[in-house]
């Protein structure tokens, strides 16, 4: 009893280290093992071509556990009938279920669990060669397996279409996000791979600069007037407009301006022979594309239509650039104190403020596939243009108008929903 005592213990064993094995490497960081191959580990170069193969290395661990889980009980029920006689495997198999199922396999799966990279790595060669050991069954196993799928017509092949690896991907990087204990840093860094993942979901006339925000010169005036306006602007590019200001005859860049004027002085300079012919894109391109169509054309500046041809407004990679990395000041950008937070918890939000930076800002949840600014998503939500001093209650935001300048929302008080601890300050 003693001895088969003994190597029922060692078979429990050799089965924690089955259950280890499997839930180690199926639980493994696919991106973390990687990296560590392309640094020069060898373990984690054998781990990825086991997971290369699964279905070899899930056939091996399940073979070998039900194996040694078998002649573990069969020793048990044999030497507790000669002790006990016809009782004895009822206590077989209650000892077995208890001692396999918590060392055999809880245990063994949460230290797994708990250390799953290094684990991988440590059983990484010991399975490595048990693979190979047991191939020969691996491949009878899997013909009968493929054989009885074929019979019930379910395919065996392991398809994964491109939105389900980028749901993967965005799940991935919310879970992160979502753990309290990443700091603010690593968040910014997050939501940076999330905006890359949004680019192709995006508009440009979700993002687009609104053309009554866009700086624009009659080509008609004096140079004198227009160098003036030009060295005023704070942007490098400025669109040119001939008998109304949506005839968009050109896009003149400040340096060459200078470049002329140094050149031929002044009065010589043929503003619309400097001029760039002007991009007009559609409103619905999204980033993605756009932004591939930058870096083709080597252009940063488009300008934005509707698709009956009115200009919308203006977008330049870096407003695509910013939607990335957040946004990008440098000495000549104009600051705009869009929002400005109180000391009761509520902002002061310019209605121009777009949702995206709202949410992306605050971890706020505003839909923005209704409307892009602030403004837009209170008039589309209430149906109506809201009087000064109106409030209302979307998606948990308590919105009230401040202020309305003819028919447009100009500012905004927006209050987010209390999290229970804010409540229970509040109550006491």
């Amino acid at each position: 009893m003693l001895v088969t005592a003994i190597v029922i213990v060692i078979l429990i064993a050799i089965t924690a280290f089955f259950s280890a094995a499997e839930t180690s490497m199926t639980a493994a960081s696919r991106s973390q093992l990687y990296q560590l191959e392309q640094e020069g580990d060898a373990r984690a170069k054998t781990v990825n071509r086991l997971l290369a193969r699964r279905e070899r290395l899930i056939s091996t661990v399940l073979l070998g556990n039900n194996l040694i889980n078998i002649l573990a009980s069969a020793l048990a029920t044999s030497v507790m009938i000669e002790t006990f006689g016809d009782r004895g495997i009822a206590y077989a198999t209650g000892i077995m279920t208890v001692l396999i199922l918590i060392y055999g396999e809880i245990l063994p799966k949460t230290f797994a669990l708990m250390h799953t990279t290094s684990t991988a790595l440590r059983l990484a060669g010991i399975m490595s060669a048990l693979v190979a050991i047991l191939h020969p069954f691996n491949i009878a196993v899997q013909v009968v397996v493929s054989w009885t799928l074929r019979m019930f017509r379910v395919s065996a092949a392991n398809r994964h279409s491109y939105e389900q690896l980028m749901s993967e991907i965005r799940g991935t990087i919310e879970m992160h996000i979502a753990d309290k204990e990443i700091v603010h840093e690593e968040k910014h860094e997050h939501v940076m791979l999330r905006s890359v993942l949004d680019l192709a979901d995006v508009t440009v006339g979700e993002i687009m600069i609104h053309r009554k925000k866009v700086a624009t010169i009659d080509a008609d005036l004096p140079i004198a007037d227009i160098v003036e306006q030009v060295a005023a602007s704070p942007y490098s590019r400025v669109p040119l407009w001939r008998d109304q200001p949506d005839n968009i005859v050109g896009v003149i860049h400040a340096k060459a301006l200078l470049r002329a004027i140094d050149s031929v002085g002044r009065e010589k300079v043929d503003v619309l022979a400097l001029a760039a012919k002007p991009w007009f894109i559609p409103d619905s391109t999204s980033l993605l594309d756009q932004l591939n169509a930058f870096r083709a054309r080597r252009e940063h500046f488009a300008m934005v239509v509707d698709e009956y041809g009115t200009l919308l407004g203006v977008v330049t990679l870096e407003d695509i650039l910013e939607e990335i990395v957040g946004d990008i000041r440098d000495e000549h950008d104009i600051p705009v104190a869009g929002v400005r937070p109180q000391t009761d918890g509520s902002y002061l939000i310019d209605g121009s403020v777009t949702l995206r930076d709202l949410n992306r800002e605050f971890a706020w949840s505003l839909p923005d596939d209704k409307a892009s600014t602030l403004a837009g998503f209170v008039l589309h939500e209430a149906r109506a243009i809201p009087e000064a001093g109106q409030q209302f209650l979307f998606n948990g935001f308590r919105f009230q108008i401040v202020r309305r300048t003819r028919n447009q929302l100009t500012l905004l008080r927006v209050e987010p929903p209390r999290t229970g601890a804010e409540n229970a300050v509040i109550a006491a």
